[in-house]
């Protein structure tokens, strides 16, 4: 079966082969056209701050157009089998929203995974990642789900036809997966009864698996000590793997598929916490951690960065992390447009809290790779489970450097059921303020866009609750436990905002710097005033110094794009990052 795991990336400033490059033109980073000459000044001082750092940055054009959110993903990493992707969608999710095969599509996939597992699909196999998910989803489906997504009759056909052939060409742990028990497959599911692995980390995460497979759930330890055991993947040797992806993809998307508990998400939450060593902690008044969603945006403009500029003005640190590309989405990320401006987007845990402490920045951005290595070895992975795994939620909720001031986090949300799991996460975090936020595509950006009558059901976009410490009590003496809630849904209009659409990007990256940039410039309009709005309402909300009202709050915002701090902040940021030691 094919391997979905990426060897490590080369360190920064050098190619992909390890061998520096020259330069390329930084003007075209920012050189959109002739709308404005901001945007110009912008692309030379760019270039020049990146020649004065003696900066070589990839040369992206020959080989990928970096301008678009597609090209970010990792060169060299095999791609799913699309039949097998197709079926997964459908049967690897919740036990509502699961969409039982058709006997045609039941067919069509096991007769594909039969091809593939028989070596006759050497340009598009169905990778083990592929077989962990897809047979954990069926097992899951046959051993807990309600009746009207369990196996449809086509299903059962398809399978009681094809399943006598598929045990003599699958490998041990995937016939473990399709029937750990016995139970499923008659006669011919001996296999799973008796599989115990093949390595000592192997053997806890097989353990584990017969509980969620059932449908059952794991404890906090459990979780912790099954994620330490097999992450980062790594290859023994050129054919051997110290886990199999089978096992692990089964794991990641069986436990999402019962609905993780708060204790599982805890465990996912802070298993890595110690992986560096000691947390940094940065000399600042107030720091903000921002959870955004690691797949990114396909439609709408992200602000998020812009955002952070904004807000450094006033003293209010901002900490991002996040991947260059990330499925299932794949789309627009803070680390893209950085690195698609020139910035270095490899910073340790203690470069960024130097930069949060710089006064020129006051912002930083973390690169999962760096911050985390274990789950970022997993990406691949991740594209081959194709639905979200529990980390999707947990790695929102992460907390790379600390401050010796106040602490607040952030995170976006679309799917009901996640709201309260998140900020119970940012409470075990002890921050003195958190916030989750429905903005548009699940991201943090909140719209000033006025609902319509026939917008769809569940929560509204712009929905945001919370808690923070009252400013009456020392949080000190409160222990973190004395926080007020609240819930909202902001209005916008109520705020002085004309309705407008919202800008779409459409995975170009370009188009969203495009934008930002000139907004920063001072540029009036819709995303103007979305970078406005998300300043000043999380201000706001997480009860920081100076936004109790929110007027003042929004003048604040507007002021620093209008004198041009929020701009010179992020050009700083990129000429900053390539001197940072």
């Amino acid at each position: 079966m094919e391997s979905v795991l990426l060897r490590p990336l080369p360190s920064a400033g050098l190619g992909r082969r390890g061998s520096p490059r020259g330069p390329r033109r930084v003007g075209a980073v920012v050189g959109f056209g002739e709308r404005s000459r901001c945007w110009r000044g912008v692309a030379v001082a760019a270039a020049s701050w990146m020649e004065e750092a003696g900066v070589a940055v990839l040369e992206e054009g020959v080989r990928r157009n970096p301008a678009v959110s597609d090209s970010y993903r990792p060169q060299g990493m095999p791609r799913p089998n699309a039949t097998g992707l197709e079926a997964q969608a459908r049967v690897c999710t919740g036990p509502e929203q699961t969409r039982p095969l058709g006997e045609e599509q039941a067919m069509r996939v096991l007769d594909t995974i039969l091809r593939s597992a028989m070596g006759e699909l050497k340009d598009e196999p169905v990778s083990s990642a592929q077989l962990g998910a897809f047979f954990a989803g069926m097992t899951i489906r046959a051993n807990s789900f309600p009746e009207a997504t369990q196996w449809s009759e086509g299903e059962r056909r398809a399978m009681s036809l094809f399943w006598p052939r598929l045990i003599n060409v699958l490998p041990p742990e995937v016939k473990f997966i399709a029937d750990p028990e016995g139970t499923i497959m008659g006669a011919n599911g001996l296999t799973g009864p008796r599989y115990v692995g093949q390595s000592t980390a192997e053997m806890r995460l097989v353990g584990a698996l017969r509980e969620v497979l059932a449908g059952g759930h794991l404890g906090y330890e459990e979780v912790q000590c099954v994620l330490k055991d097999v992450l980062p993947i790594e290859l023994a040797n050129e054919n051997s793997k110290m886990v199999s992806e089978a096992l692990l993809s089964a794991f990641l998307i069986g436990q999402r598929m019962n609905r993780e508990t708060d204790r599982e998400l805890k465990g996912y939450c802070l298993a890595f916490d110690d992986e560096l060593g000691p947390t940094p902690v940065a000399d600042v008044k107030s720091l903000t951690h921002y959870g955004e969603p690691y797949d990114g945006n396909t439609r709408f403009f992200r602000s998020t960065l812009f955002v952070a500029a904004v807000r450094a003005c006033y003293g209010e640190a901002c900490l991002l992390h996040g991947v260059e590309w990330m499925p299932p989405k794949g789309g627009i990320t803070e680390g893209q447009m950085l690195k698609f401006m020139g910035a270095n987007t490899h910073l340790s845990p203690l470069q960024a809290k130097t930069l949060l402490e710089d006064e020129s920045t006051g912002f930083a951005y973390l690169n999962l790779q760096e911050a985390c290595p274990p789950l970022s070895s997993i990406i691949g992975i991740r594209e081959h489970i194709k639905k979200r795994p529990p980390l999707a939620t947990s790695e929102k909720v992460q907390q790379f450097v600390r401050a010796r001031g106040r602490e607040s986090m952030v995170a976006g949300f679309y799917h009901v059921g996640y709201e309260d799991p998140l900020l119970m996460l940012m409470r075990r975090r002890t921050v003195h303020a958190g916030l989750v936020v429905k903005g548009e595509e699940g991201a943090l950006s909140m719209t000033t866009k006025e609902r319509s009558v026939h917008a769809s059901k569940g929560l509204p976009v712009n929905h945001c609750s919370g808690f923070r410490t009252p400013n009456s009590i020392n949080f000190s003496e409160a222990d973190g436990i004395s926080r007020e809630g609240f819930k909202v849904i902001v209005n916008a209009q109520e705020l002085g905002f004309e309705s407008t659409e919202t800008p779409r990007t459409d995975r170009s990256v370009l188009k969203n710097l495009e934008l930002g940039l000139a907004a920063l410039g001072g540029e009036k309009g819709p995303t103007y005033d979305r970078i406005v709005l998300n300043a000043a309402m999380v201000d706001h909300l997480l009860g920081c110094t100076g936004a109790e009202d929110i007027q003042s709050a929004l003048e604040r915002a507007r002021e620093a794009i209008d004198s041009g701090k929020a701009l010179s902040r992020l050009m700083n940021y990129i000429k900053i990052t390539h001197k940072v030691s």
